[in-house]
């Protein structure tokens, strides 16, 4: 992951979707590592952007992140709102998007089937419509191992938000789609 966070983001102005959770805050910290020029922290949950954005910015001030510092930038909204999205893309001039805003507790998905295909599909085609109208560069969607051959809704809804962005891509433009799998762990 190394390699592909450093080609993504050394310099850039780059967003992370679901900044708070666990593997947009494990991607975060990991980004402070690739000297950004900005890290846009993409949040819907309140105390989970302010923990966040906290953690970040003491790490900078103890110099515990590496490199140049980067500009911090909090963002409080959902990213099913797709003209926030397009105007946060727009005003940070954000080249890079970490797409890891999801639902991914299976249990809680199978009992709110909606909610997880609000989540995890529309979130994912929001965001990258605004992507290849805002001109970034790259977006990276963070998928997961139960999107292969999926067996339970939060697989199929991330398998389908897979399908979206190969969609999107045939249709050529400057972005660059990307996913990755995780299991339930990072690095």
């Amino acid at each position: 992951i190394g390699d592909l966070l450093s080609r993504t983001t050394r310099g850039k102005s780059v967003m992370v979707t679901g900044a708070g959770g666990s593997v947009g805050s494990e991607l975060v910290r990991q980004l402070l590592r690739q000297s950004p020029s900005r890290i846009v922290l993409f949040e819907h949950a309140e105390p989970a952007l302010y923990d966040i954005e906290m953690e970040v910015r003491e790490r900078i001030e103890t110099g515990s992140a590496d490199g140049p510092r980067p500009e911090i930038v909090a963002v409080l909204g959902s990213v099913l709102d797709a003209p926030l999205v397009a105007a946060t893309l727009r005003k940070h001039r954000v080249e890079t998007i970490y797409h890891a805003a999801a639902y991914k507790h299976v249990p809680i998905v199978e009992q709110n089937v909606i909610a997880g295909i609000h989540n995890n599909i529309l979130s994912t085609w929001h965001a990258a419509e605004a992507a290849l109208a805002c001109h970034v560069e790259t977006f990276v969607l963070i998928s997961t191992d139960k999107a292969v051959n999926p067996t339970n809704v939060m697989g199929a809804t991330k398998r389908f938000a897979e399908m979206v962005l190969q969609g999107l891509s045939t249709r050529g433009g400057r972005t660059r789609f990307c996913m990755v799998r995780f299991g339930n762990v990072l690095e």
